[in-house]
């Protein structure tokens, strides 16, 4: 197999909009879905290039519908679906992808998959996305489009120092956000590109798609 350039990977999560998904579908050159995830390949009328993990959340109706595509049977109870299916994405040298499906309903399994994605970080250009909200990882800078009004949230997975924020409602120049800060909730776009950037650390970008109705404050 070719190197991958854009991944669609779709998990079992919270059900993320089929329009969505097919339109997420068009912008990659593979489809890869984590075991459930196939099932809502299937509703949303896309056909998978290959399912992968331990296969335990499949139906039989979906089995065979996907009948003529490739399987990727891999039983360690010691990594999650998600987990494998990075790292099928990291052997096959793939530069991007994006994660549908990955949150909502357990919330344990939503945080779990938040942590899992930070030893591909660097390896991987990962962003997750669901209905209106997309999250990004950031080790060092990052530049994002938005809607100007846009909500945004930084969420420190570690301690970060020389955050520094641009195009946001409230900017930081050089701050530090420990772990476990709500200094950095609730940011606003007040541009269509804004910047993140830090010296050190870990954090996940959280950004809504549309813009909120009540009006920046001067």
């Amino acid at each position: 197999m070719q190197a991958l350039n854009h991944t669609l990977l779709i998990g079992n999560g919270e059900p993320v909009s089929s329009r969505l998904l097919r339109a997420w579908a068009r912008t990659a050159d593979f489809i890869l879905a984590a075991d459930g995830g196939a099932e809502q390949a299937r509703a949303a009328g896309l056909t998978p290039d290959l399912i992968i993990g331990d296969l335990d959340s499949v139906s039989l109706t979906t089995r065979r519908t996907f009948a003529a595509t490739a399987w990727e049977h891999l039983p360690d109870p010691h990594r999650t679906d998600l987990q494998k299916a990075l790292d099928f994405l990291v052997k096959h040298h793939c530069r991007r992808v994006t994660l549908a499906g990955f949150t909502g309903g357990r919330i344990d399994f939503s945080f779990g998959n938040l942590l899992a994605i930070y030893p591909y970080a660097k390896k991987l250009d990962i962003c997750l996305a669901g209905n209106g909200w997309r999250i990004y990882p950031v080790f060092r800078h990052r530049l994002f489009t938005a809607q100007p009004g846009a909500r945004v949230s930084l969420l420190p997975l570690k301690n970060c120092r020389g955050v520094t924020l641009r195009g946001l409602q409230f900017p930081l120049q050089n701050a530090y956000l420990p772990l476990g800060t709500t200094r950095s909730l609730s940011n606003q776009a007040t541009a269509k590109r804004f910047t993140v950037s830090l010296t050190s650390g870990f954090l996940l970008v959280y950004q809504e798609e549309n813009a909120r109705r009540s009006p920046l404050r001067k």
